[in-house]
């Protein structure tokens, strides 16, 4: 059964937040009812129960980097967890220091965790084990400060199982057909051992999920995230804004989609729009960002995010 990954984005604003949108975080659940937080802007709880999610759900956090609109609301945030019975360990990634910016935090306001925190600092590339049969890797992008970007890989699927071929070998339904799907052989009553490349096609690579903070460059990640099937990136301002993006270390929406051009990604969200786009008297809105960025990658099909809107993460064969 083919299992169903959804990215929530809880906050789509640059900086601060707007009347329509709220700082950056962005959220993916799993059918085993996990959530992964990249990102943790303030408010970003509201924002989670808003979303109908349950942050005593949440079993890793992703932090980018250390600037407020992206961390200020993760002890605000473990605070919830723990008032919403959170008991088993939670994994928080992300630039050196914050973890002393979260414990000094916790410490002067007195709140001590009802979990165990697994605290993962990471300075450069780093692959992190797998939760939930998804792994992590993380990759320095060009910022003002210290920032990481995060590669997502699903572990390989199981090939396609063909009803036909176990029925043609007198496989009873049942039990032994799902455990073939489960790439284990199986031993029927007559005494034959049937391997499942009898019945089954062979293991299709997982989906791979490229998770950007703020970044005028992120050549860094290039590599890992060549042929993503998705691929979020900031776009912070306009193409012609060139100059405004660099001296504050974003993008425009046009090196948005230079970039997933660049690593063939097959899908684009666009996120992080100045407040300049999304007030509501302003004169230009994400819908010219987001021309000018499916310009620039052609063959891939760009959204833009707005706050509480959901993606589910398609399969490369579907």
């Amino acid at each position: 059964m083919l299992e169903a990954v959804k990215i929530t984005f809880l906050g789509t604003s640059s900086g601060t937040p707007t009347r329509t949108r709220n700082v950056t975080a962005q959220a993916l659940t799993f059918d085993n009812g996990a959530v992964w937080l990249l990102d943790c802007g303030e408010a970003t709880q509201h924002q989670v129960m808003k979303a109908g999610l349950k942050a005593g759900r949440i079993e890793r956090i992703l932090i980018t980097h250390l600037h407020g609109d992206h961390c200020y609301g993760l002890p605000g945030m473990l605070a919830c967890m723990a008032i919403q019975g959170r008991t088993d360990q939670v994994q928080i990634v992300g630039p050196v220091g914050l973890r002393e910016m979260v414990e000094t935090v916790l410490r002067l306001s007195d709140h001590i965790p009802t979990f165990p925190i697994d605290w993962v600092e990471v300075d450069g590339h780093r692959t992190l084990g797998a939760l939930s049969h998804w792994s992590v890797s993380s990759h320095a992008i060009r910022h003002r400060v210290t920032c990481y970007g995060y590669v997502l890989r699903e572990s390989p699927r199981p090939g396609r199982f063909h009803p036909d071929r176990a029925r043609a070998l007198d496989i009873p339904e049942g039990p032994l057909y799902r455990q073939l799907q489960n790439d284990q052989p199986v031993t029927l009553a007559d005494g034959r051992t049937i391997a499942p490349a009898e019945v089954c096609d062979p293991p299709r690579p997982g989906r791979k999920v490229v998770l950007l903070g703020d970044t005028q460059d992120a050549s860094g990640i290039a590599a890992a995230a060549h042929g993503c099937d998705l691929l979020v990136h900031e776009a912070t301002y306009e193409a012609e804004r060139t100059a405004k993006a660099e001296q504050w270390g974003h993008s425009t929406s046009a090196m948005a989609g230079d970039f997933a051009k660049r690593v063939g990604a097959k899908h684009l969200i666009i996120t992080h729009f100045s407040s300049r786009y999304t007030d509501h008297e302003a004169e230009r809105g994400v819908d010219q960002l987001l021309a000018e960025t499916q310009a620039q990658c052609p063959g891939t099909l760009v959204l833009a995010a707005d706050d509480l809107w959901s993606f589910v993460v398609p399969f490369a064969d579907a």
